[in-house]
């Protein structure tokens, strides 16, 4: 099956923003568990893995539009040195997500491929719990104050 040129663009561009996060989010959850920050790194981590789901669906797709999927190519990480920097980073990544997919998925409908413009609303939803929970993670780090904040997130040893 040929898929759109247009389209195939689109779908690659969007494999790119997803191997990009992979690791960006890989990197950050890392670094949070070096840190103490256990429970935000698993959060992280498994956020990494979602964004590796998506990569794949893409790549799925790609190849059944008899495309090539584009490994090849990243986006620059924009790595944190703080919790905070981290949340800013990777919400900053999900922005320009969600403002590629909005005109993408009505752009596949326009071309009639309405399975790709499925695919992307689906990623579109993950998107925006992740965007969701990187604005509360920053309201709650304003409300409480960063150390308050901080101090919660501080793995505890069993008792």
């Amino acid at each position: 099956m040929q898929g759109d040129p247009d389209v195939l663009k689109l779908l690659n561009e969007q494999l790119t923003s997803e191997l990009t996060a992979i690791n960006q989010y890989f990197l950050h959850s890392k670094m949070q568990d070096s840190w103490g920050f256990t429970e935000v790194a698993a959060h992280t981590r498994k956020e990494s893995f979602e964004e590796m789901q998506h990569a794949e669906m893409i790549t799925d797709r790609i190849l059944l539009l008899n495309g090539l999927p584009n490994y090849q190519r990243l986006f620059s990480l924009r790595v944190g040195q703080t919790l905070r920097e981290q949340f800013e980073s990777d919400l900053a990544v999900e922005y320009e997500v969600a403002e590629r997919l909005r005109p993408g998925i009505i752009m596949c409908r326009e071309k009639q491929d309405s399975t790709s413009a499925k695919l992307l609303e689906t990623i579109m939803a993950d998107e925006e719990e992740h965007i969701d929970y990187l604005e509360t993670q920053l309201e709650l780090m304003d409300k409480l104050g960063e150390q308050l904040y901080l101090a919660q997130c501080v793995a505890r040893p069993p008792q």
